[in-house]
């Protein structure tokens, strides 16, 4: 979870497409109450760069906090990063 100013300031764009990039696999989208969610398959050497683009963000945002929880054997229905809207 991202907490800060990150819903309206081109942060979901910004970020996924740096972690297309870096070929991370996921999603991420905007939950109500303000903070946007990220779910990706992330291994252990590509941790610090995941965890720096989302803190980067985009030019407008503000990152203030970024959470994560440790999913072993998470599915995912796509084969690259998209955008989710709710």
């Amino acid at each position: 979870m991202i907490f800060g100013k990150v819903q309206g300031v081109f942060y979901r764009k910004s970020v996924s497409q740096a972690l297309m990039k870096k070929q991370f696999k996921g999603y991420i989208q905007n939950l109500s109450g303000g903070t946007v969610e990220v779910v990706a398959e992330v291994f252990d050497e590509d941790f610090d760069t995941f965890m720096k683009i989302l803190k980067e963000g985009s030019l407008l945002s503000r990152v203030e906090n970024v959470t994560y929880e440790i999913i072993n054997d998470a599915e995912f229905n796509t084969d690259g990063f998209e955008v989710r809207y709710e």
